[in-house]
C-alpha cells in the first residue's frame, strides 16, 4: 500500500535500452524493479524517513512504504493524502463521471499509444475541446533533445520513449517526454524504478478543462532503461490558468499515487470492463483515505501545553506547573548569555540591531502612553514614571523569565483601564493612588493563583483561529489609534476646530487604544499663523500626515529591503532590522529640524517629583477594597489572556524555538513585578503584541522557498537570548536622562506612522488576514498553502466570514464610547473558546476546522 512519502523531480532524460523488449506474461511485473544510479537512493530514504507521517499502516507494500516519484524538476512534493487532502478525491471523482478508459491497447510505441489516447479525447462527445488542435498538443508532450549524437543517430546508443529501438538518419532531431511521473523506491543496492506505469502530464493553452485518460496496453512495451516493462499509461491534460491545487501537476500527484501501489496495479491488470475497473479505482481511493487516517488525538501544529487532554488532577497540583516550567528552563539558563557571543556561530551583528530595533519599540510606545496617562490621571502617572516603569520591569523579566523573547510593555487595554480608574476615583471621592495600588495588588493576587493551579494549561483550548482573531483585533486598534490621531490634527489645524481640546474624559479613549487628544499639543497656543482664507495652521495638518505616511513607508520598505537585490545580502539584513529606528529618527529630523518654521504637535512632558512614592494604601475603606477585587479580577482575566497568548504566539512551532516555554513560571513572575509597579505608582506592563512576535523575527535566520510559483519564507532557527532584552531595556532606563530633549523633538505624527508600522508588519503571516485576501484573489494566485489542499474552498470561505464576524464582536466590545463596557472586552474573549468547540462544528466539519486550524 502506498504511503506518504515525497516525490523526486529529476532534471534530464530518461535513457533508454536499445535491446528488444522481453516479452513475459501479461499479468507478471518481472521487470517492476530494475536497479539506476539517477538518483540518490540515500536522498531518498532520507527524505522519506524524515517525512513520513504516522506509524507504518499494517498493509503497506515493501514496494509502496519506501516509493517516491520521479518527476522532471528535481523537487521533493508529498505523495496526496486522500485523507486530508480534498482534491484528491475530487480529482477522481472528476476522472469517474467523464471516465476515459483505453483497456487492452495494442499499440506499441509511445507515439502511436499517445496518438490513441488523444484520438479517445477527440472522440469523446463529452470531453470536446473545440479550439483544441490535437497534433500540437502531440508535439508538446516531447521536447527536442537537440542535435544528434554521431553514428546511427541515437542518444548515447539508446533510444528515448517515444522512439522505436531502430537506428535514424543522422540530421534527425530526437524528441523526448517532457514532463512525466514515475515510481520510484530506494533499496539497499541502490534505486529501483516502477517499471510498469508512466505518468505523462502536460499543459495546453487552448485547453479549457482537465482531462485525465488512462490506457492499459495489452502486453509490457519496452520504451527504454526505465520503463522496460510498461503496462499503463497515465495521461494528464489542463490548461495553464488554473488554481495551485488543481494544476496537471496535482493531477498527476494523485493517480501516480494510486498507481505506485503494486497490489492496485494487479487488480487493474485482472480487471476485463470499464466498470471493473472504475470499481477498482473507487475500491483503491478507499484504502489509501483509511491508510492516511490519524488518530483523533492527532497534534495540531499549535498546541501551547502539550496535547494530552485536561483533567481536573492537573490543576489540583499545586505548583507543578511552575516546577516543571523551572525544570525545563533552568538547564540552558547560562546558554541564554553566551548563545551567539562565544563559539562558532557567533550572531553579535544580529543581536546589536535586535537591540536597537526592541529600544526604539519599548521607548516609542512608553512614551506614547505616558503622556496618555499624564493627561488622564492629571499628572499622577506621567512620561518620566512609564519610562521608569518599563526599564524595571522589563530588566527583571529579561533576568527571570522562562521566555525571554517575550516582550513586557504597557498597552492601550492598560491605558483604559487606568482612565476608568481615575473616572471611579472621582465619582466617588477616592485617592487615586491607593485605589489604584488596590487594583494592582489584587490583580497580582489572581495572577498567582491562576499560576499555582496551572491554568494556564486552559490556553490548550485557545485555537489558532482564536489566537489570530485577538492578533489582528490589536493590530486594527493601532490602525485606528493613528487615523483618529492624524483627524484630530486635521481638525484643530486644518478646520480650526475649536471644540477638539474641549473634550470630556468620557471620550478621552473613544476606541481601544491611545487617547487621540493627547495626541494634541494641549500647550499650544493659538497665535498661528493666519492664512488669508481664516484657517489656522494648515500646513501643521499637511505636514503631520506627510510626517505619518512617511514614517511608515521608510520603514515598511526598509523591512521588505532584505527581499530585494541591492547591496550585499548584509547590508540589506542590517537595513530591514533597523527599520524602525531609521524611519522614526528619519522623520523626527524633517518634523523638527527641515521644517522648524512650523510648529509641530509634541508630547506633554511633566516632571515628576519622585519616582518611589509608595501608595497610602492604607487610607481606603475597606467596602473600597473590596470594590477594587472586583476590577483587580477583570484586569487579571486581560493580563492572563495576552500574557498567554502572547507567549503562544512567541512559542509557535513556525519559530522553531527549542529551549521551551514556562507559561506558569512567566505568569507568576508577572504577578510579582507588578505588584511592585502598583505600590509605587507606576504603569502596568505585561506581554505585548506585535512587539514580541517581531522579537523573534529579529533574532530569526529566515530563508525564502518558492512552491508552485508562489515565494514564502520559512524561520530556519532562532537565536535564543536574554541580551538583547536586557540591554534594550537598559538604554530605555538611561533614556530617562534625555527627558524632554531630545525627545521631544519626535512629533507625535511620527508615533501614528510607528502605529500603522507596527500594525502592518504584525499582519504578516496572520493566516486571517490572508483567508481575507483570498476573497480578492482569483483561483489561479491561491497560495499552495495547507488548507487550501485540505479544505474545500467554499469552507474556507464559510470559515473566515465567522472569524471576521467573531472580530467585529470583539471590536463593538472592545472600541464602544462607554468605558465600562470596554473592561469586559477580555470576557468577551474567553468566550470565543465555547464558540469555536460547540458553535462552528455545527456549521463546518470539524476536520476541516483542525486542518485550518494547523500550522501545516
Amino acid at each position: 500500500m502506498s504511503r506518504n512519502g515525497y516525490f523526486f523531480e529529476e532534471s534530464g532524460y530518461l535513457k533508454c535500452d536499445t535491446d528488444d523488449a522481453k516479452e513475459e506474461a501479461a499479468n507478471e511485473e518481472l521487470f517492476d524493479g530494475v536497479n539506476s544510479t539517477i538518483v540518490s537512493a540515500d536522498s531518498i530514504r532520507f527524505f522519506v524517513n524524515v517525512n513520513l507521517e504516522g506509524a507504518p499502516s499494517a498493509t503497506a507494500e515493501s514496494e509502496g512504504a519506501g516509493c517516491v516519484l520521479l518527476h522532471t524538476s528535481r523537487k521533493y512534493l508529498k505523495l496526496k493524502n486522500f485523507e486530508e487532502e480534498v482534491r484528491a478525491q475530487r480529482d477522481l471523482d472528476g476522472f469517474l463521471a467523464r471516465a476515459s478508459i483505453i483497456l487492452d491497447e495494442t499499440a506499441t510505441s509511445l507515439d502511436d499509444v499517445l496518438r490513441e489516447m488523444l484520438k479517445h479525447f477527440a472522440e469523446d462527445p463529452e470531453n470536446m475541446e473545440p479550439s483544441c488542435n490535437f497534433e500540437k498538443i502531440m508535439n508538446t508532450l516531447f521536447t527536442d533533445s537537440g542535435t544528434p549524437r554521431e553514428g546511427n543517430g541515437t542518444l548515447d546508443g539508446s533510444e528515448s520513449p517515444g522512439m522505436n529501438a531502430q537506428s535514424y538518419p543522422a540530421h534527425l532531431k530526437f524528441h523526448l517526454l517532457s514532463d512525466t511521473i514515475q515510481g520510484v523506491t530506494a533499496t539497499v543496492t541502490g534505486v529501483q524504478y516502477q517499471q510498469s506505469w508512466l505518468c505523462i502530464i502536460c499543459t495546453i493553452k487552448s485547453l479549457q478543462r482537465r482531462h485525465v485518460c488512462i490506457s492499459r496496453l495489452e502486453r509490457p512495451q519496452n520504451w527504454g532503461e526505465n520503463s522496460c516493462e510498461v503496462r499503463f499509461v497515465i495521461l494528464v491534460l489542463a490548461p495553464p490558468k488554473m488554481k495551485s491545487t488543481k494544476t496537471a501537476t496535482e493531477v498527476g500527484r494523485t493517480f501516480a499515487t494510486m498507481f505506485s501501489d503494486i497490489t492496485f496495479r494487479q487488480k487493474l491488470l485482472e480487471t476485463k470492463t470499464e466498470e471493473e475497473f472504475k470499481e477498482a479505482l473507487v475500491h483503491q481511493r478507499h484504502l489509501l483515505t483509511v491508510a492516511n487516517q490519524r488518530p483523533s488525538g492527532r497534534k495540531d501544529g499549535h498546541t501551547s501545553h502539550g496535547s494530552k487532554q485536561l483533567k481536573l488532577h492537573d490543576f489540583l497540583s499545586i505548583g507543578k506547573g511552575i516546577s516543571d516550567d523551572i525544570a525545563r528552563r533552568f538547564p540552558v539558563y547560562a546558554l541564554d548569555f553566551t548563545d551567539g557571543i562565544i563559539g562558532n556561530n557567533k550572531a553579535i551583528g544580529k543581536y546589536i540591531t535586535t537591540m536597537i530595533f526592541l529600544y526604539f519599540a519599548c521607548l516609542l510606545p512608553a512614551i506614547a502612553f505616558g503622556s496618555l496617562n499624564d493627561e488622564n490621571t492629571r499628572g499622577a502617572i506621567d512620561v518620566r514614571k512609564t519610562i521608569f516603569g518599563q526599564c524595571i520591569g522589563g530588566l527583571l523579566y529579561a533576568l527571570f523569565s522562562g521566555q525571554p523573547l517575550v516582550v513586557l510593555l504597557t498597552t492601550a487595554p492598560l491605558a483604559l483601564y487606568i482612565n476608568v480608574i481615575q473616572g471611579i476615583c472621582d465619582d466617588y471621592n477616592l485617592d487615586f493612588s491607593a485605589f489604584y495600588a488596590w487594583i494592582g495588588l489584587w490583580n497580582s493576587f489572581f495572577l498567582v493563583i491562576y499560576s499555582l493551579f496551572n491554568v494556564s494549561l486552559l490556553m490548550k483550548l485557545f485555537k489558532r483561529s482564536t489566537e489570530e482573531i485577538i492578533a489582528l483585533f490589536i493590530s486594527i486598534t493601532f490602525v485606528l489609534d493613528a487615523i483618529k490621531g492624524i483627524v484630530k490634527v486635521f481638525k484643530k489645524y486644518y478646520h480650526n476646530d475649536p471644540t477638539v481640546d474641549g473634550k470630556s474624559r468620557a471620550d478621552a479613549i473613544p476606541g481601544l487604544g491611545i487617547n487621540t487628544s493627547f495626541l494634541m499639543n494641549s500647550s499650544m497656543n493659538e497665535n498661528q499663523t493666519c492664512t488669508q482664507d481664516g484657517h489656522y495652521g494648515r500646513e501643521t495638518a499637511v505636514l503631520s500626515l506627510m510626517l505619518m505616511l512617511g514614517t511608515l513607508w521608510l520603514g515598511h520598505t526598509l523591512y521588505q529591503f532584505k527581499k530585494s537585490p541591492y547591496l550585499h545580502a548584509r547590508v540589506r539584513e542590517i537595513l530591514s532590522d533597523c527599520a524602525l529606528p531609521i524611519s522614526v529618527l528619519t522623520f523626527s529630523v524633517v518634523g523638527s529640524f527641515i521644517f522648524n518654521e512650523i510648529e509641530m504637535s509634541k508630547f506633554n512632558y511633566n516632571a515628576s517629583d519622585s519616582l518611589f512614592v509608595l501608595a497610602p494604601v492604607q487610607s481606603l475603606s475597606i467596602g473600597s477594597v473590596m470594590s477594587a477585587m472586583g476590577l483587580g479580577f477583570l484586569l487579571s482575566m486581560l493580563f492572563f489572556i495576552e500574557q498567554n497568548i502572547v507567549a503562544s504566539l512567541t512559542n509557535a512551532p513556525e519559530n522553531r524555538l527549542v529551549k521551551g516555554t514556562a507559561y506558569h513560571w512567566d505568569l507568576l513572575l508577572v504577578a510579582l513585578i507588578n505588584t511592585g509597579l502598583s505600590v509605587f505608582g507606576l504603569p502596568w506592563i505585561h506581554a505585548a503584541f506585535p512587539h514580541s512576535p517581531m522579537h523573534v523575527r529579529a533574532l530569526a535566520y529566515v530563508e525564502e522557498r518558492v512552491e508552485s510559483g508562489h515565494i514564502y519564507e520559512t524561520i530556519v532557527s532562532v537565536k535564543e537570548t536574554r541580551l538583547t532584552s536586557l540591554m534594550a531595556n537598559f538604554l530605555v532606563g538611561l533614556s530617562l536622562l534625555l527627558l524632554p530633549l531630545p525627545l521631544q523633538w519626535i512629533p507625535k505624527p511620527v508615533l501614528f506612522g510607528l502605529f500603522l508600522y507596527i500594525a502592518l508588519t504584525s499582519i504578516d503571516g496572520n493566516q486571517l488576514f490572508e483567508r481575507v485576501a483570498l476573497l480578492l484573489k482569483e483561483q489561479t494566485a491561491y497560495p499552495p498553502t495547507h488548507y487550501i489542499r485540505r479544505v474545500p474552498q467554499r469552507k474556507i470561505h464559510y470559515f473566515t466570514g465567522l472569524q471576521v464576524l467573531q472580530l467585529l464582536i470583539l471590536c463593538g466590545f472592545g472600541m464602544s464610547p462607554l468605558p465600562y463596557m470596554k473592561m469586559i472586552f477580555p470576557l468577551i474573549m474567553i468566550g470565543m473558546i465555547p464558540i469555536r468547540y460547540n458553535l462552528l462544528p455545527r456549521i463546518i466539519e470539524a476536520k476541516y476546522l483542525d486542518a485550518m486550524d494547523a500550522e501545516y
